[in-house]
């Protein structure tokens, strides 16, 4: 199942695709609304799936019409792997590692397709990553990796913005990875048994401008999905409506010759087979504020 959060003239809704793709829906606080995704993950495979049928029987909804939301707007952990493809290691200038790294993302930073990534006013090193996203449906502390995808309800697609000279600032990356309106969510939650164990064997790609900027596939992750939620859950309890943001592979805006920033007027857009397009335009956060004044 494919489900995709919106907002329409200020209310919450919530749809589902169809055998022929198309999407029907319901708004919160109509007769049959199952709650939203947060609620519905925390219930798991069973609860996404009685929320399905309960969806297909709403109204037609049009994507292209409503205001795409992150698919969870406040996950209660934002999870983020960094260096898990060996040829952005490389380009990044740093060894393969033999664990992975980690940084945490927060929820403030998040904002749905079609809505706008913001370059910071103090900044113009604004870098694209194109992500996996693996939601935890099934919490748990010290999972076994023969185990570890039971506990994974669901994928999505991520745009890791990186404002690079503040990720750089410190041996901690935390700044650079939160500054608002650059952690692009979306467009929509794909449960786990519409797509392959771990979602392997799935290409990725990131396009700037229709130009491809970064091109590969799931099987090139250094640590795969199994292996980082087992090895997460050696130091905490993953709970869940968790997700975890698993890596870029190379080709970011910082390891080009010159590097390649985003800038207002831009278009970003990650694709991942089968999983989702996600698609945000660039704006300057300066004249945004101006506008809103």
């Amino acid at each position: 199942m494919r489900f995709a959060a919106f907002r329409k003239d200020g209310a919450m809704g919530l749809a589902v695709a169809g055998a022929g793709g198309d999407y029907r829906g319901l708004m919160q606080g109509e007769a049959g609304y199952p709650g939203d995704l947060t609620a519905l993950v925390t219930g798991g495979a069973e609860a996404l799936a009685g929320a399905g049928r309960a969806l297909e029987g709403g109204a037609p909804v049009d994507l292209d019409a409503v205001e795409l939301l992150p698919p969870l707007p406040n996950p209660g952990k934002i999870i983020c792997v960094g260096l898990n493809y060996a040829d952005h290691s490389a380009e990044s200038g740093f060894a393969v590692p033999t664990y992975p790294t980690i940084f945490a993302r927060f929820a403030s930073s998040l904002i749905g397709h079609g809505a706008p990534i913001l370059r910071p006013r103090v900044s113009d090193q604004l870098d694209y990553e194109g992500e996996l996203v693996a939601v935890i449906g099934r919490g748990g502390r010290h999972i076994p990796k023969a185990s570890a995808l039971d506990h994974v309800v669901a994928y999505s697609v991520f745009n890791d913005g990186s404002v690079r000279d503040y990720q750089l600032k410190a041996p901690q990356w935390t700044v650079g990875k939160n500054f608002d309106g650059t952690g692009a969510f979306g467009p929509v939650l794909v449960t786990a048994d519409e797509l392959p164990p771990g979602c392997q064997g799935l290409g990725i790609q990131t396009r700037l401008n229709g130009q491809v900027v970064q091109e590969s596939n799931i099987d090139h992750l250094i640590f795969d999905v199994a292996t980082l939620v087992s090895t997460l859950s050696e130091a905490f309890t993953l709970s869940p409506g968790d997700i975890i943001v698993t890596g870029t592979p190379s080709g970011v805006g910082l390891a080009r010759k010159p590097p390649l920033w985003m800038k207002p007027g831009d278009v970003c857009e990650v694709e991942i087979e089968r999983v989702g397009l996600l698609r945000n335009p660039v704006e300057d956060e300066a004249g945004r504020q101006r506008a809103a004044a």
